[in-house]
């Protein structure tokens, strides 16, 4: 959606009014559940973010600020309420009852409206101040989803960002998507796509393999994060409960490799079976005497022939039924976007560039 945004100080427009006439519209989306503590600060650094860019020529706008809230086991609701009275910006979501972070996420993304929609924590693991370069960094690339990868260990635990590094590699293998890697809930996403995969969501789908089904101009970008929570408390919101649950979703979305591979061996193993069996075939009638023992041969040859069809013919209902679930979960066959909104924002990075050029020419 592209905002339009007239100002009028007087009856004549202003160079600031000219270059904010057209704006693009940025949305932040905040799953709350325990953050109570945390949130009078994020607010605040939004609404740093939100101010920059109301009183610059930048090109854009932070029209919401969305917090669900996921059934908070704190006073969370009561402090956002409170902050909402003095910033009609802040959108509270009330879920009925506790659903987890990632269908909180999709929740909040389907009630935005932004050209870009930014996914972050409560607990201040997330700077607002860097969606400016995610953004950038998106829109110079061509990227329509962006995630921040943090430039050095998040929890100050050796074996928690080690294991967490791990989990993700595993899964990019089973899966077969190099994505995986990437994911973290500091995401920026192209509006349309954030709400189009929101809307496809089901129990069990996980929510950045269901981005991966519309675009794959996926990218990321070195940021420096810190999960304070971790590194005050030692403790963090993802259990070894809750890390086998997304690894659950994160199968089950995808069609996996381990199924082709099996499928594969399988087959390998039917040929190498059928091949030595001709030759055992070969020298029964042709040179018997080179076969001293009778019958194990044929028996091993048949069983690993046999285990191999099998191997095969399951592999095959199991990508019949992995195409079926995806359909069920809505993959679409095919997607569309704009992505035109983007010149706004080249033009204005072209432009500061030209405008730092020959601040330094004039310098020197």
């Amino acid at each position: 959606m592209l905002v339009i945004n007239f100002r009028f100080h007087s009856t004549h427009l202003t160079h600031k009014t000219i270059t904010k006439m057209n704006t693009i519209g940025v949305s932040t989306v905040t799953p709350v559940y325990a953050g109570s503590s945390f949130l009078p600060e994020l607010i605040d650094r939004i609404e740093q973010i939100r101010e920059k860019w109301d009183n610059s020529d930048y090109p854009l706008e932070l029209i919401e600020a969305i917090f669900v809230n996921d059934d908070s086991i704190d006073d969370s609701l009561q402090v956002l309420y409170e902050i909402q009275k003095e910033k009609p910006w802040i959108k509270i979501i009330n879920l009925s009852r506790n659903f987890g972070q990632h269908q909180a996420t999709v929740a909040g993304i389907l009630h935005s409206s932004g050209d870009w929609v930014v996914t972050l924590d409560e607990d201040l693991q997330h700077n607002p101040l860097l969606i400016e370069t995610m953004l950038e960094h998106a829109v110079t690339s061509g990227f329509d989803i962006v995630y921040a990868t943090p430039e050095e260990c998040v929890h100050e635990n050796f074996f928690r960002d080690w294991s967490s590094k791990t989990f993700k590699s595993i899964i990019s293998y089973i899966t077969d998507n190099t994505h995986v890697r990437k994911f973290n809930s500091f995401r920026l996403i192209r509006g349309t796509i954030g709400r189009a995969a929101s809307s496809v969501c089901s129990h069990g789908t996980y929510f950045d393999i269901a981005l991966c089904w519309f675009t794959n101009n996926v990218s990321s970008i070195r940021l420096p994060l810190k999960d304070q929570r971790f590194v005050d408390s030692g403790k963090s919101g993802y259990t070894t409960r809750k890390l086998f649950s997304h690894a659950r979703s994160m199968i089950v979305s995808s069609q996996t490799k381990v199924v082709r591979l099996g499928a594969a061996i399988g087959f390998i193993g039917m040929m190498v079976a059928g091949i030595l069996g001709g030759k055992v075939l070969f020298d029964k009638f042709i040179q018997p005497e080179t076969i001293p023992v009778q019958g194990w041969t044929s028996l091993i040859l048949a069983s690993v022939f046999f285990s191999g069809l099998l191997a095969v013919l399951l592999g095959i209902v199991l990508e019949y039924i992995s195409v079926i679930l995806l359909h069920i979960q809505g993959k679409p066959t095919f997607f569309v976007t704009d992505r035109l909104s983007d010149q706004i924002l080249l033009t204005y990075y072209k432009n500061r560039e030209n405008h730092d050029r020959l601040s330094k020419t004039d310098t020197a």
